[in-house]
């Protein structure tokens, strides 16, 4: 069965958009993954079509509506579907490799793509809603968050990539940020390639790898480096 990917949002034409192009694209022409861009607003139940109404107690801003969100999850929702639902919130749990990772290995995911102020905080306890945030920063919408997290997740499918290797060695994967790359030329602007990486000497070479990839970690993602001290000292 192939990765399935429901996306309820107010902006459907915004689908499948960058996940049309490249690895993502070619997959989904293939069938290693579908994409359904549902528009939230074909739930509404007035003539104006309205899916938000203003904050309880005050404030500035719109809130979209529970009652209306819920019709919309439902109608997406089939009859013991195991996907997880997916609120893409900045108050979310930070997404990361390995939870891309988890999503991949799964039957895929129905995604909310918030606007407004927020969501009505009953419709997230009721239809029990992963939030999901990508960073500490505000977008206007969700649709760009999904389209990364789905981004994410469909280059992890068997057969998108075409070197499983590549996707192994990246950052994150092993809990350190990726080594520096070179090609082609060997001089650019009176800067060499590593001699290390032209010895033909894989064991040296991979040890080079690994000591970038901590120096780098170090320097960078201290959080990073701090769980990989405490990981190797258990």
């Amino acid at each position: 069965m192939s990765f399935r990917a429901s996306i309820l949002t107010l902006y459907p034409e915004m689908f499948p958009g960058n996940l049309g192009m490249s690895l993502s694209g070619k997959a989904l022409e293939r069938g290693d993954w579908s994409l359904e861009a549902k528009s939230i607003r074909d739930y509404a139940t007035d003539k104006h079509r309205s899916v938000d109404d203003t904050p309880s107690g005050g404030g500035a801003g719109m809130v979209l509506r529970a009652d209306i969100l819920a019709k919309a999850i439902d109608y997406v929702t089939e009859e013991d579907d195991p996907r997880p639902r997916l609120l893409m919130s900045p108050r979310g749990k930070p997404f990361t490799q390995n939870r891309a990772r988890q999503l991949a290995e799964g039957p895929g995911a129905i995604i909310i793509c918030g606007r407004f102020e927020g969501v009505d905080e009953r419709v997230i306890e009721a239809r029990q809603l992963e939030e999901v945030s990508i960073g500490d920063y505000i977008l206007s919408g969700g649709e760009m968050a999904a389209t990364i997290v789905l981004d994410a997740v469909v280059r992890l499918l068997p057969g998108v990539m075409g070197n499983q290797e590549s996707g192994e060695t990246e950052s994150f994967e092993n809990g350190l940020l990726e080594h520096p790359h070179y090609t082609r030329p060997a001089i650019f602007e009176d800067r060499g390639i590593p001699e290390v990486l032209t010895s033909g000497n894989h064991r040296l070479i991979n040890e080079w790898r690994l000591e970038q990839s901590k120096k780098l970690t170090e320097q960078r993602r201290p959080d990073l480096w701090a769980a990989h001290l405490a990981r190797n000292a258990k």
